[in-house]
């Protein structure tokens, strides 16, 4: 899972164009500058290509309300049921 977080930090940093932003498990929306509606779409999308992954619309709802823990449990999930990495 730790190559999973480093790589969810890069995604991250390029998303929010901010090469010092450190997410952890206990990240929310709230707490990263600029992590508005537009750009939670624009998050979801760059994680989508860089893992070669599908989030269902109900997936990508509760995401909004969760943390980046949940997120990658789920990114997690998404990575072992099609076979092992992007």
């Amino acid at each position: 899972m730790d190559g999973v977080h480093s790589e969810l930090q890069d995604v991250f940093r390029s998303v929010f164009s901010d090469d010092h932003l450190e997410i952890n498990d206990q990240t929310t929306a709230a707490e990263v500058d600029g992590w508005d509606s537009i750009a939670h779409i624009n998050l979801v999308i760059a994680i989508e290509k860089h893992f070669n992954v599908r989030f269902a619309a109900n997936e990508l709802a509760a995401m909004q309300k969760q943390n980046v823990g949940n997120l990658m449990e789920l990114l997690v999930r998404k990575i072992d049921s099609r076979g092992g990495p992007a």
